[in-house]
């Protein structure tokens, strides 16, 4: 066991040397996919979630949960506290002119309806995503689902 744990240590050791004498020339023609030098800082990239608000972009597939038509920075959501209820809690929608959360938000995995948005319903950020009009990093054939056209 002993003897094997050497080998071991000694293989990473000769690795890690090995891997440390490459030329750093290497890592610098690298890009990212949209092109930028990988040594640069993209503050660019942020820009996406500081749209203003605007018109919900339309659903490409049937199942697709809706897309965030404003910004989302700065919003906590914790185990106690949910920022996103502040508007489209059913208490509140109406106050707001925000959408109202979906009635299989409250449902178990079992189909138990709760009185409160259910656990695996509660982390918005999971499946609704900032909508943003980002070119695609690859190209690409995607159409849109035949019943949405």
């Amino acid at each position: 066991m002993i003897k094997t744990t050497r080998l071991l240590a000694f293989a990473l050791a000769a690795t890690f040397v090995s891997l440390s004498s490459l030329p750093v020339s290497a890592a610098e023609k690298l890009q990212s996919l949209r092109g930028a030098d990988i040594n640069t800082s993209e503050t660019e990239s942020e820009a996406f979630r500081r749209e203003k608000d605007r018109a919900p972009i339309p659903r490409d597939f049937v199942q697709q949960p809706p897309l965030i038509p404003h910004t989302v920075q700065g919003y906590s959501i914790t185990a106690n506290f949910n920022k996103c209820m502040d508007c489209h809690s059913w208490t509140r929608y109406k106050e707001t002119g925000a959408t109202k959360v979906s009635l299989t938000h409250f449902k178990t995995r079992d189909g138990q309806e709760l009185s409160n948005i259910s656990p695996r319903r509660y982390f918005c950020l999971q499946c609704h995503v900032p909508q943003t009009d980002a070119k695609p990093l690859v190209a690409n054939n995607y159409r849109r689902a035949d019943g949405l056209k």
